[in-house]
């Protein structure tokens, strides 16, 4: 096995506000998932209201899981940019823990949906060679989200030149 990372210093957050971001999607696909499921078992029970009452409660009972678990998702996000890379991490249950090359991000991408636009939040998007490696950094601030990028793009033409 290979020695572990270790990592001084403190890792930097995204912002509060992207909290919000992520409890109301989570609302919005759980509202969803109700309409979807008492429309399926209106149909399919012949109208039993016990039934539809029953899977109403249980998807409702999932949304509200989901909107707790949505304050410890935003805690868990975080990143560290070192001398040779930066980090990433995300997760409760299944975490995940990426340190991106700066000489291997071909593209630094910056994205905005509608719900981070209301909020006035952007998400980093780096993609390496390798397809699959493409990391995600939610909840960022215009402001940093643009400067991360800029210093990202300048620290990473220098280690491709070979700078």
């Amino acid at each position: 096995m290979g020695e572990r990372i270790e990592v001084d210093g403190p890792w930097e957050r995204v912002e509060k506000k992207y909290l919000y971001v992520d409890l109301v999607s989570s609302l919005i696909g759980g509202l969803i998932l109700t309409i979807a499921a008492g429309v399926i078992t209106y149909f399919a029970s012949s109208q039993n209201w016990v039934i539809i009452g029953i899977v109403a409660g249980i998807t409702l009972a999932w949304m509200v899981l989901q909107a707790v678990l949505s304050f410890f998702r935003t805690r868990t996000i975080g990143y560290r940019l070192r001398d040779d890379d930066l980090l990433v991490r995300r997760g409760m249950l299944f975490r995940r823990f990426v340190a991106v090359p700066y000489g291997r991000m071909q593209i630094v991408d910056i994205e905005q949906g509608p719900l981070e636009r209301m909020f006035g939040l952007k998400k980093l998007k780096f993609v390496t060679a390798a397809a699959a490696s493409a990391v995600v950094l939610p909840g960022l601030s215009d402001q940093r989200a643009e400067e991360l990028r800029d210093e990202l793009v300048t620290v990473a033409e220098s280690r491709r030149a070979g700078l």
